[in-house]
């Protein structure tokens, strides 16, 4: 029986998007450890810097995130002052989150940390651009159901 070959780390697609994550969020935190937030905390505050309010279920979409991860998230926020959590007027179920006093507060380090961050990756604005593109469009392949 012949032994099958195993495909070399260094041709692992799914290592080269691992170590680039791990990269590019190491190289926020120094920034955002400054702030005293965390990188997953960061991502939330975009959102509702972008939106003012959402509910969980959309920040959880958008995040792409799973509501067992966001809720206790979600509730260290609040308790750091950074967000708000209500329930919806209109519908119980859901829960609203906004921003608190210290969450909108941050917000005017947001273009400072996006530019900072884009000129440390040391990219031409049509290099992020096409990097961009190219990981939405991985992330949608993947992401989309079997047919």
């Amino acid at each position: 029986m012949g032994t099958t070959r195993a495909v070399p780390l260094d041709d692992q697609l799914c290592f080269d998007l691992y170590a680039a994550s791990r990269a590019v969020t190491a190289a926020y935190r120094p920034v955002l450890t400054d702030l005293g937030i965390t990188y997953p905390q960061y991502l939330v505050l975009i959102v509702l810097w972008e939106h003012d309010e959402r509910t969980v279920r959309d920040i959880a979409t958008q995040l792409r995130l799973d509501h067992g991860t966001l809720t206790p998230l979600l509730k260290r926020m609040e308790a750091g002052g950074l967000v708000e959590r209500r329930r919806d007027d209109a519908d119980e179920r859901l829960v609203v989150v906004s921003l608190a006093r210290r969450g909108e507060a941050l917000r005017r380090h947001a273009e400072d940390i996006h530019c900072g961050m884009v000129e440390q990756l040391g990219l031409t604005s049509e290099e992020f651009e096409d990097l961009q593109a190219t990981l939405r469009i991985l992330t949608a392949r993947v992401s989309a159901p079997a047919s």
